[in-house]
Formats: structure tokens, C-alpha cells, sequence
């Protein structure tokens, strides 16, 4: 009777853990295997703005949200010590081109000089050579005629040392010239540098200073980046890098729009890993963007590495050790496909009427 009662015992235990156990079937339905990763969008071209040179913050010239074009100015600092630079350079030009060319021009002075020892040598050349002939005649004292003769010598020297000073003091004022012309530049270029500009066609996303703060040139100063065009950065684990390619499909889910799902197609990887949290940054561009977007809004996205319209799957919880169902034969090793985070597919090893339970935890 004990004996009995403890098989019935046994029988009933059986059939109730049976019962418990979740039975299915596989299905066939679509399945897509895709890659998770976090997301944020980013303007297009953002860039930091840093100041080249230190100094005290004088005027912001646009405030946050502001359109600007390239070369318009972004910030000010004070620059009163090279902007008297510039204005001493700008005198300094000024004086040098008046010099060469203008109407108290020391060349023009040195030209004068010149067509008068020219007369003069003119003139001491037709007595110089009157005399010799009257010489060469016998006619005049010797006195007479080494008078002339030395007056042309002397006129002819002189003319040539004026011919090459006028050389000498041409080549001195083209010189004095350039150096003027570059030591403005020069001035003009370093007060540039206090004048902080858009290097692209944009908006001002961002100000870090505000008028009378310390500017130095390792602390950005603005952030900038393009208006009609955002990008999504996307986050990858290093584990799935490798499965991606350019120009996948990209599902991405944004918080600010609830579970609207917009499309994007992958467009840039960076090859280098974050070491801090072991991901690869990569871009999507969207194929149809939101309305409205702003820098930093955040979401999720999935991207496409595989997709089949149909296939055999069974639910992933239903897998033991990753190959491996359990059915009324107990458990069989089964042939894996594609996954995606819920579902399995399978290539072989079971069919559509083959029952699998789901393993106890």
C-alpha cells in the first residue's frame, strides 16, 4: 500500500512540472537583426572656438542662437596695446610710401640734383673741349686749360656719385617700403587675433564667457555649428563594431518625440576606441529629419545588419546555452541564425510542429 501510494506520488509530481512548463511552437514571421546603440544629435560641423591670444573679454558680438556667416565676429578682446601697434604700423606705411613716391618723395629731390650736374657737365664739356682745341693750337695759357679740363673731370664724377647715390637711396626706400607694408600686416593680423570669427556658415550654439571674464587660449570660448544640417552620433560597443558598414539603415527613436521612429543611413565610423567606455563613435545622417531638432537631444538607435522577410524563429528565452531547445525528446542541438533582442532564428534542427518548453531558470 505504501509502495503504492508513493508511485502515484511520483506520477502526479510528474505530470504537475509538466503542466507548468510553457510549450510553444516555432513560428515563421520576419525577422532583423540589429545593432543597439545610444544616440545624440549634433549639428553638422560643430566646432569649438578658441582664442589664439589672452586677455580680458571686451564684447560678445552675437548671443546664443544667433545666425552668423563665416567671418562674422563672434566675441571681442581687448586689444588696446596692438591696436596702438597698428596704428603706429599703419603711420609707419604711410611715411615710407610718401617717401618713395609721393610729393616730398626724397627721390624726386636726388632727380633734381641730377639734371643739374648734367647741365653743369654739359656746359664744362663744351669749355673743356673749346679750350683743347685752342690748346692743341697753341693758342691759351696751359693754366687756362687744365682749369677746364679738371671743372669736366669733376662734373663727371659728380654726376656719377649722384647717379649711384639715387640708386643706392632707391633701393633703400623699396626696402623701407616692404618692411612697412609687413610690419602692418603684421599688426593687422595680431589684432585680428583679439576678434574671434565664425569659420563657417551657421549658429551660435553656445557662449562660455561673458564680458569681463579672463580669456586664455585653452578653454573654448563658443561653440558653432551648422544650421540646416544634423548629424546622429551613435555609440557602438566594441563587441559589434565589426558588423557594420556604411550606408546601413539606421532606426532611430529620439525621447523628445515619444516612439516615433525616424530612418537614417549610416555614414561614418571612427576607427578609434573609446578606452573610458569602450565604444566606437559612429554617425547616421537622417533620410527625413524632424521638424525641429537641437544639439544634445538624446535617443536610441538600432542599426540594420541583416533582414529577412521570412523565417523560422523561436523566442530567444526559449534557447538553452545558446544552441540547444528542450522538447519532448529532451533537449536538441539546433542550428542559429539571425537574432535580434527578442527572437532567434533557426536553420535547423526543428520545424513549425516540433513543441520546444521554455527551461526552468
Amino acid at each position: 500500500m505504501k509502495y503504492f501510494l508513493s508511485t502515484c506520488i511520483i506520477v502526479l509530481m510528474f505530470f504537475s512540472c509538466s503542466e507548468k512548463k510553457e510549450k510553444i511552437y516555432p513560428e515563421k514571421m520576419p525577422l532583423t537583426e540589429s545593432v543597439y546603440a545610444s544616440a545624440t544629435v549634433q549639428p553638422d560641423s560643430l566646432y569649438q572656438a578658441y582664442s589664439i591670444v589672452m586677455g580680458i573679454l571686451d564684447k560678445n558680438w552675437v548671443e546664443e542662437g544667433d545666425k552668423v556667416t563665416k567671418g562674422d565676429r563672434i566675441l571681442q578682446i581687448t586689444n588696446t596695446s596692438p591696436q596702438l601697434n597698428m596704428e603706429n604700423a599703419k603711420l609707419a606705411l604711410q611715411l615710407a610710401r610718401e617717401n618713395y613716391s609721393g610729393r616730398a618723395a626724397v627721390l624726386s629731390s636726388i632727380k633734381d640734383e641730377i639734371q643739374a650736374a648734367e647741365l653743369k657737365l654739359k656746359n664744362d664739356s663744351i669749355n673743356y673741349f673749346r679750350q683743347k682745341n685752342l690748346w692743341d693750337q697753341n693758342i691759351g695759357s696751359k693754366v687756362e686749360y687744365d682749369t677746364r679740363k679738371l671743372a669736366y673731370e669733376l662734373s663727371q664724377n659728380n654726376l656719377n656719385l649722384l647717379k649711384k647715390k639715387y640708386s643706392q637711396t632707391k633701393n633703400e626706400l623699396e626696402t623701407q617700403l616692404r618692411q612697412a607694408e609687413n610690419n602692418y600686416q603684421t599688426s593687422l593680423t595680431t589684432t585680428n587675433d583679439f576678434t574671434i570669427t565664425s569659420k563657417i556658415d551657421g549658429t551660435v550654439y553656445a557662449l562660455y564667457k561673458n564680458p569681463g571674464e579672463i580669456v586664455n587660449t585653452v578653454e573654448p570660448v563658443a561653440a558653432i555649428g551648422r544650421s540646416d544640417k544634423f548629424i546622429v552620433e551613435l555609440l557602438v560597443d566594441e563587441v559589434d563594431i565589426v558588423k557594420l558598414k556604411i550606408g546601413q539603415k539606421v532606426l532611430i527613436t529620439l525621447d523628445s518625440y515619444n516612439s516615433e521612429v525616424f530612418e537614417a543611413t549610416l555614414d561614418k565610423i571612427y576607427p578609434r576606441k573609446d578606452d573610458r567606455s569602450q565604444t566606437f563613435k559612429v554617425e547616421a545622417l537622417f533620410t527625413e529629419p524632424p521638424a525641429t531638432l537641437y544639439p544634445g537631444l538624446s535617443g536610441e538607435g538600432n542599426i540594420i545588419i541583416a533582414e529577412k522577410e521570412e523565417t523560422l524563429t523561436i523566442p530567444k528565452e526559449y534557447l538553452i546555452n545558446g544552441s540547444k531547445v528542450l522538447t519532448d525528446n529532451g533537449e536538441i542541438e539546433v542550428t542559429v541564425g539571425l537574432q535580434n533582442l527578442e527572437s532567434m532564428e533557426i536553420l535547423g534542427g526543428i520545424d513549425e510542429k516540433t513543441a520546444i518548453y521554455k527551461p526552468e531558470p
